[in-house]
Parts: C-alpha cells; structure tokens; sequence
C-alpha cells in the first residue's frame, strides 16, 4: 500500500466533479468518464460516490470493473463499507478473486472480512495457496487489533548481515515491501525482533558494519491482540511512521503503517463523538436508510424521554408549592439547562482525556476535585448573576433570588462531578466511557437539578 496525501474533497471541486461524472455519465460518455476517474485520486472518487445516488453507483461502478479492473481493487479500499457491499453484489467470485490478487494483502483481508461469510469462501476457494494463506492469516485476529490492521509486507534483515549486503538485499526487495525507510532487525532463524534501524541511519555507516552493531535494540513493538486505539496512541506519542506487530513468542509478523493509523484515529474519534450525543457508534449512519437511522437512535433518545418524564414527575410532586410561588416556573429551564451543559462540558473533557492518553486514572480523586471546583467556581458566578436577575425581576417573594442562585450553584457543581466521576467508573470497569456523555448523565442531572431546586426553594421559602 503506497502512502500518499490524501484529502477530502469539499466545497466547489468536489462540487465540480461530482456534477461532471453525473453529465459524462447520463450522456453514456465511457471514455471521457474512465479519463476523469484516472486522474482522480481512489479516495476523491470515493467522496464522489457517497453523494451518488445507488442506481448511478451500481453503473458507474460496473463500467469501472468492466474496463479498469486493475484499479477497482484500490477503488473499493476507500470505499464506506455499505456502499462497498452494495456495489460488488452482481460480481462473479472469479471477477472478485481477481480484484483481491491485484490487492495488497492487509486491503485483501479489510474486503474479505466485510463481504457476507459464504462469499467470502468462494473467493478464497479461487485464491492461490500463497495469497490465500497469508490472508487467511491476517483474518484470525480481530479487525480491530493490531493483527487485524498490520500488513505482512515489511523489510526485515538479519542483524549478521554487513551494512553493504543489507542495502544489495534493500534495491532488491524494496518494491514487493512496504515503508522500507524502517528496516526491521531480526536475530535466529525464528525471525525474532531485536532492533530497528532507519534508511538514513544505515547510509551514514561503513559498508563492512555489522547491522547488529548499529541498530537500536530498543525497539517499541506491539503484539497482534493490541487494541487499535492504543497502537493508534503508541504511533501519535512517538511519531512514528510504523510500528512492528510481534507475536506471543516475539516474532516480528508485520508492520501497521501511520495511514492506517490516521484512519483508525478519524474512527475511533467518530464513534467517540456519536455516542456522546446519543447517536449509537456506527460510523455510517448518514449512510442507513430512515428506519435504521431511527432504530439506532431511538433506545438512546428513551433514556431522555425516561428522564423527562422522571422529571415532570418531581415537578407536579412539588405542584402546591408551585401554584404559591408561580415564579419558581420561570427559573426550571435555566437550572436544568445550566446543569446539563456543564456536566456534557466536564464529561467530554474527560472522555477525550481518557483517549488521547491525557488523564492518568491513578488521579481519580483530583481529576474529580478539579472538575468540582470548576463547577463550584461557574456556579457562583453565574448563581450570583441569576439570583440578583431573579431578586429584582421577582420582588413580591423576597428569597427567590436566594434560592435560584444556590440552585444553580448546587447543580452546576453536582453536574460537573457527576460528569467527570461517571465516565471515569466507565473506564475502571472497562467500559466505553464515550457512552457515559450521551443522554446517561445530562439526563441524570435533570432530575438531580430540579430535584434539588425545588427542595431548596421548599426550605428557604418556607412552603
């Protein structure tokens, strides 16, 4: 797998070149269409198919198979996987077995592993043993781990060699390998990881060196079962271009390149942010028709409703209390409002915190005592603000703006420990934290807050 830049189209080109490949294409322009996808890059190809509607997908994409089939191969990697599956179902297990062959292998397995199971065998039935073998092995481990995104593609040199041998074997293999600016050191004839070495640093040496002798023993590795998310952290903490994958026994068996990692980043970060607003964590919902889009969202949006309707409970709970201070009315929106954003505000800081390495959870304690005295701070100021508006805007009940100041107070405060201790317990029980921002806790510290504020006006109106 080559690494190239790659962008997102947006705006007017992107604009542009969707519209052109709808012309070309309903004036059944075959030729100039196939020039226009040549020069587009796979991935910009790919934006333009997510705006396509599926008759158009289905036929664009059976002219590019037809004509271009050495390029569908990296066309279809790019691709959001329901559109992927949606455009392959007519093609033959031959036509897809020759697609996978022109495919390097970690890409091979990526496809393999999201077509349907009894697909999927037929085409490894038409595969060479080679090939079939080397997917297969990339389709034990989970696609979410390390094994699951390395590629078995790498330059490894046994450390005996001389600094002038390694680069002869180098201008050799370098085509058939990938990022051979890392060279993998490995002692035994078990292929056992004991070094790495750049390019640049193998240039600078003599040529009769031992690589043994000029390698860094101190090689960061990860092993096939290691979460995507933490090879992710490993490769952004340190820089890395890629990181080498070893085995149980400590056998070096691939390498996870930094585009690989971008992607996973773009994924986990998207998962993150759709479960803290309550939207599920599938990364292509946009993509679901209405009724699926709905399904996922709905069991989220009930923990809402549940806390909704808890809420209005508490209220006609406290309903003689209201008909004698009609104003303590006006202040329920600021008081549940204040205290959800605060507490989504906290847990989000958290959560991020927690993914990019940032929160140490040996600081549990003070992480929340922070968060509490941010939340104790904010209530103050805005306690004191809305209780003077209240005091002067109210004047017949001479305590409301005590009272709506010490519940804002209260709830902010209350929102932003809640907010940071729950996603906190998430991650100690190793669970997803990014499931405690959603609708859990803002709907947790409605009910606290009105709760609340209606127990303090009780006390200090004397109702």
């Amino acid at each position: 797998m080559k690494i190239t830049p790659k962008r997102e189209l947006i705006g007017n080109e992107g604009r542009v070149i969707l519209d052109t490949v709808r012309r070309l294409h309903r004036r059944n322009a075959v030729e100039h269409l196939l020039k226009l996808v040549k020069k587009t890059h796979p991935a910009d190809m790919a934006w333009v198919f997510r705006h396509l509607n599926p008759e158009e997908r289905k036929s664009i994409f059976s002219i590019l198979a037809q004509t271009e089939s050495e390029m569908v191969g990296d066309f279809l990697s790019e691709l959001d996987k329901s559109i992927m599956l949606e455009v392959v179902e007519n093609l033959t297990p031959r036509f897809m077995e020759y697609i996978v062959r022109n495919m390097d292998s970690d890409d091979a397995a990526d496809l393999l592993e999201a077509l349907p199971d009894e697909v999927a065998n037929e085409i490894r039935k038409l595969m060479e043993k080679e090939s079939r073998e080397e997917v297969d092995q990339l389709l034990q481990y989970h696609p979410e781990t390390a094994g699951g995104l390395m590629s078995p593609d790498f330059m490894a040199l046994d450390g005996e060699l001389t600094v002038g041998d390694a680069i002869q074997k180098i201008q050799d293999r370098s085509e058939e390998k990938e990022m051979s600016f890392y060279l993998y050191i490995t002692h035994s004839d078990e292929g056992m990881l004991s070094g790495v070495l750049s390019l640049r640093e193998l240039l600078m040496h003599p040529s009769y060196r031992l690589l043994k002798n000029i390698m860094n023993p101190k090689v960061i590795a990860v092993t096939t079962d290691t979460d995507q998310e933490q090879v992710a952290h490993i490769v952004s903490q340190y820089n890395f271009l890629a990181v080498p994958v070893v085995d149980e026994s400590y056998k070096l068996v691939g390498i996870v390149t930094v585009d690989d990692v971008i992607d996973v980043i773009r994924e986990e970060a998207t998962e993150d942010f759709l479960q803290m607003a309550g939207a599920g964590k599938d990364r292509e919902i946009l993509l679901k028709s209405t009724i699926a889009n709905a399904s996922t969202r709905a069991p989220w949006l009930f923990a809402s409703w549940i806390g909704g309707v808890i809420a209005a409970l508490i209220i006609t709970f406290f309903e003689d209390e209201l008909h004698k201070v009609l104003a303590l009315a006006a202040f329920i929106p600021i008081v549940m409002g204040m205290g959800g954003n605060i507490a989504t505000q906290s847990s989000t800081i958290v959560v991020r915190g927690i993914a990019t390495g940032r929160i140490n959870l040996d600081d549990f304690f003070k992480i929340i005592f922070k968060e509490t005295k941010v939340g104790l701070l904010l209530g103050s100021v805005y306690g004191v603000i809305l209780g003077v508006l209240a005091y002067f805007g109210y004047s017949e009940t001479a305590n409301l703006g005590l009272v709506v100041g010490l519940a804002i107070l209260f709830c902010m405060t209350l929102a932003t420990t809640v907010g940071t201790f729950v996603p906190l317990i998430f991650r100690r029980l190793n669970i997803d934290a990014a499931i405690a921002t959603g609708p859990f806790v803002t709907t947790a510290i409605d009910i606290l807050g009105v709760m609340a504020y209606f127990l303090i006006a009780k006390f200090f109106l004397n109702l």
